[in-house]
């Protein structure tokens, strides 16, 4: 059997011909010929089964950049990988599953169904801020308590650390209060809220009107927790061995790789890679993504800012967060390979392990 055309290979795969160039673009699924004169592409009948596996992945939401890892290895390990994930989404949708029967139940007037009575679990932290290598002040923000995780980002200029710290500020009175499972979300999205106004006040003093942040934190009620996010400053999950990032870069260079428009190898060497599209200003005119989770004993989560995640690969920190010593001894390991890496930026880090009671 002969070369497909495009359109016949497309309908093959089930694909549209649009998602065969993007593929194309982004070195997912190369065609086996082009021809010079018309750039017409050409496709063997042995790539069916990859693209279909593409389309597949696709259909679970798998992001282009982790599909091309998992096209590229063996069937078991990509089959781990596929278990991996699957793990990760089963995790969110029974977080969001449990958030929708607390509020049917609560819009119905029968109270709150979400309870913390069935798992007695608390958390062992640590966290730092410590000033990079080439830089003269630090606008990074941590901190870890019983209750609240918490790392600030802020934008270099007049008002960023004071913007960062302020942040994180309005987020601590959660730790002492006690905030029900099923009001974990709200009392977040307030005290966000309030870390605004504070930033806004912030602006208004400094000479150039601006002060900006990012911020990543967690709020704990047993084994429950929201999750707010906006900026790239980054929520780890280490679970069963395995690392996911549970938080989303809100950059102009994530955007283009979201986009299909860049590659995650182009995006980390990128000049602009650092450009927020989302953070915290004082206007209220960014709304940060918020989710609600559920922890499991044995877990271990990191937060950290660029200062890290931008200089320490993933599989680094996986190998790291595997390891048996102590959040201390973690975030001492964590920092020691960003300033390995030269540091060039600030590094907040915050390390929290689930553990029974």
């Amino acid at each position: 059997m002969g070369l497909l055309t495009i359109g016949a290979f497309a309908r093959a795969a089930r694909l549209s011909p649009k998602a065969l160039r993007l593929y194309d673009e982004l070195g997912l699924l190369r065609p086996a010929a082009v021809d010079g004169e018309s750039g017409y592409r050409f496709y063997d009948p042995a790539q069916l089964e990859r693209a279909r596996l593409i389309a597949w992945l696709r259909r679970l939401g798998m992001p282009l950049a982790r599909i091309r890892q998992v096209c590229d290895l063996e069937p078991e390990a990509a089959a781990e990988q596929v278990a991996a994930y699957r793990a990760l989404f089963v995790a969110e949708t029974a977080a969001r599953e449990q958030l929708a029967t607390f509020l049917v139940d609560y819009l119905s007037g029968r109270g709150s169904a979400v309870e913390d009575a069935e798992t007695m679990i608390g958390i062992r932290y640590a966290a730092r801020s410590e000033l990079g290598l080439v830089r003269t002040s630090n606008e990074d923000t941590a901190y870890a308590g019983t209750r609240l995780l918490a790392v600030a980002d802020g934008v270099r200029g007049p008002g960023g650390d004071l913007a960062s710290a302020a942040a994180v500020e309005a987020l601590k009175p959660l730790e002492t209060r006690a905030v029900p499972a099923g009001d974990l979300l709200g009392a977040l999205t307030d005290a966000v809220g309030q870390a605004d106004r504070a930033i806004r006040d912030i602006a208004g003093s400094t000479s150039s009107g601006e002060a900006v942040t990012t911020l990543t934190a967690m709020l704990w009620s047993g084994s429950r927790l929201a999750l707010v996010h906006i900026g790239d400053t980054r929520a780890y999950l280490l679970r069963d061995g395995e690392i996911f990032q549970i938080t989303h870069d809100h950059t102009y260079v994530q955007s283009l790789v979201d986009e299909g428009d860049l590659s995650p190898e182009e995006a980390a060497s990128h000049p602009q890679r650092s450009l927020l599209v989302r953070a915290l200003t004082g206007t209220g005119g960014s709304q940060p993504d918020m989710s609600l989770h559920t922890a499991a004993a044995g877990d271990r989560y990191l937060l950290c800012s660029d200062g890290l995640s931008t200089v320490v690969p993933e599989e680094s920190l996986r190998g790291v967060l595997s390891g048996a010593g102590d959040p201390e001894q973690v975030l001492d390991e964590l920092v020691g390979l960003a300033y390995a890496a030269g540091a060039p930026d600030n590094i907040a880090c915050v390390v929290a392990d689930v553990v029974t009671l």
